[in-house]
């Protein structure tokens, strides 16, 4: 049987169970463990499974976000060691963008004491956490104010960051894989790709609780990141599938 059709034949047991373990799958397709990993290991890096302990399911779909103030209370231990970690690529006067989300914000308070960068963000919590305990200067790029999320999107945001060139674009999302960055709020794509253009060094700043979910638009490729920096949390298979796309994965402990 060609790797293909195993391949398909996997993700057609997994739309029927949640859950698949290693030995199922060699005995399902008649072949070694090592074949039915190395399927496995292709189709994770497809972003279409998630392999876990001594099995593997189907990558998590999402098609809404929770809100800003939901996010706040997730793994808030972990946004702090990413935060800490990303803030070591900052230098004296860099012109940041600080992409929507509480791990940016992690960021920002990592970053309050550095007073002579330039910060843009869509972010309005980002934005008025350094407005009172920095003296950055500060932009904000405007646009459609999301409520729920506390951010701006839409043509007037996407437009300001055509017009910028920054250091380093710092970039989250809530769903990653090692073959996407996604989300499931169209309006979020154009302004993370204009984001990612706008910069000379690409950074994701995501914790591992999003890695293998999957949002219904692609806006981003791995491979535009230059550095993808996430927590302690991330299994064995995932950081194997990242390091094989040549991104430098950053894992803060």
């Amino acid at each position: 049987m060609i790797p293909a059709k195993r391949q398909q034949l996997i993700l057609t047991a997994l739309v029927e169970r949640e859950l698949i373990s290693i030995t199922e799958l060699t005995e399902l397709l008649g072949v070694s463990h090592m074949t039915v990993r190395r399927d496995i290991q292709k189709l994770e890096q497809e972003g279409r499974v998630l392999s876990v302990s001594g099995g593997v399911q189907l990558s998590e779909k999402i098609t809404s976000e929770p809100s800003h103030l939901t996010k706040r209370a997730l793994q808030f231990a972990e946004k702090t060691l990413i935060a800490h970690a990303a803030a070591q690529y900052v230098q004296p006067g860099m012109s940041l963008y600080l992409d929507a989300g509480t791990t940016s914000l992690a960021l920002a308070q990592a970053l309050e004491s550095l007073d002579d960068l330039l910060i843009v963000s869509n972010d309005l919590m980002v934005i008025n956490y350094l407005i009172e305990h920095s003296d950055c200067k500060l932009y904000h790029t405007g646009g459609l104010v999301l409520r729920e999320n506390r951010s701006c999107v839409g043509d007037s945001s996407t437009h300001f960051l055509h017009n910028l060139n920054v250091d380093i674009s710092f970039i989250s999302s809530s769903s990653w894989n090692a073959r996407w960055i996604s989300t499931p709020t169209e309006a979020k794509v154009a302004i993370k790709k204009a984001a990612v253009a706008a910069a000379n060094k690409r950074i994701l700043i995501c914790d591992s609780s999003k890695y293998g979910k999957v949002g219904t638009f692609n806006a981003v490729s791995l491979e535009e990141m230059d550095i993808v920096i996430t927590d302690g949390n991330l299994p064995e298979s995932a950081k194997s599938a990242l390091l094989q796309t040549g991104v430098h994965l950053v894992v803060a402990e």
